[in-house]
């Protein structure tokens, strides 16, 4: 298969969005990550997103909308709960997925089998477009091949799934840089499964008090089947080993310069920069500035293995307010919940 490279244009977004009502396959930019998008009522066309990315079939999907009034019109959920009405006033178009029992017109291969169903409203003003063209909700994992770190350029698209899709619509890079917050409304508590650029505490403000679901932090017990994309594999990861070093700032400098050598990275912040030697290093913004973490972790993760030869990459484990907890939550996965203790 010849993976065309398409423009921010309207005629190639006329394009890409008659590519999707065929069946076919294309990734799309979003605000979060560029999304691997097929139209999400053709179970066929979604099954398709699997086998291109090598992804588990028991591993749901994201259906992407372009108004709310699309979730009615699609019998997308067979019911609209009140609080959906509410974060969507405050958060919809952006990068928060609601997980609502699903409608008739859902197919098993969006679902996962799950009864339930995620849906968002991305604020890409080019996601939208291409939504409207293709005519249909687009289902849309991250586009990049199972595993390893999501795409936040067209390059990264083209460096994992060349050949494996129909086309990549180039909408430049993106914003936020880590997938959106998904959270469910099915349990009387709303909880939030996967954390990202719309915060916990802003939910929490929002609605008056939620969930966070241990597997947040914590691998799923075994056996326990996932709800949410991004819960269940080991995700994000370079081909070199992450581990992260749980620490002070003095005890990561001091810690990565011991082990430093042939083969070691450090993913690291500003302030480091000057302080560690031996090693090749990758900055992801200023200490504390999670927004900018977050905007580079997955393009830094890429790089590690762009070095060549790194086998090992030292990260310090981040805090779990605001933002952070993203960055914490795609880190330890990317680790395989690796990490050192150094107190």
């Amino acid at each position: 298969m010849q993976t065309q490279l398409l423009k921010n244009t309207q005629s190639d977004i006329k394009t890409a969005g008659a590519i999707l009502a065929n069946g076919g396959l294309v990734a799309i930019p979003t605000e979060t990550v560029y999304g691997l998008a097929a139209d999400a009522l053709n179970g066929k066309a979604v099954a398709r997103i699997f086998e291109a990315k090598g992804r588990p079939m028991d591993n749901p999907l994201i259906v992407h909308v372009a108004s709310f009034e699309d979730i009615s019109r699609f019998r997308l959920v067979s019911e609209i709960p009140d609080v959906a009405y509410a974060l969507a006033k405050r958060f919809w178009p952006g990068p928060l997925t609601m997980i609502m029992k699903k409608g008739e017109a859902i197919p098993d291969e969006v679902s996962a089998g799950l009864d339930t169903v995620a849906v968002r409203f991305p604020s890409h003003p080019v996601a939208q477009a291409i939504i409207r063209a293709a005519g249909t909700p687009l289902a849309a994992p991250s586009a990049n091949l199972s595993g390893s770190p999501s795409p936040t350029t067209a390059q990264h698209v083209m460096n994992d799934m060349d050949g494996r899709i129909d086309a990549v619509l180039d909408g430049g890079s993106c914003e936020v840089g880590v997938e959106s917050t998904v959270i469910t409304l099915v349990p009387e508590v709303p909880r939030v499964l996967r954390p990202g650029g719309v915060t916990v505490e802003q939910l929490s403000d929002a609605l008056g008090g939620i969930d966070v679901d241990d597997a947040v932090l914590h691998q799923l017990k075994e056996g326990e089947r996932a709800a949410s994309p991004g819960m269940k594999y080991k995700h994000y990861a370079p081909k070199a080993n992450v581990i992260l070093l749980k620490c002070t700032d003095d005890e990561f400098v001091r810690y990565v310069n011991q082990n430093a050598g042939v083969g070691v990275a450090a993913l690291c912040c500003d302030e480091d920069l000057p302080l560690l030697g031996g090693v090749k290093t990758l900055s992801l913004g200023k200490r504390g500035d999670y927004d900018a973490q977050a905007h580079a972790l997955f393009d830094c993760l890429r790089r590690v293995d762009g070095y060549g030869g790194v086998l090992t990459v030292y990260s310090r484990l981040p805090q779990t307010d605001g933002v952070g907890l993203a960055v914490y939550n795609r880190l330890i996965r990317a680790a395989g919940f690796e990490v050192i203790d150094l107190a």
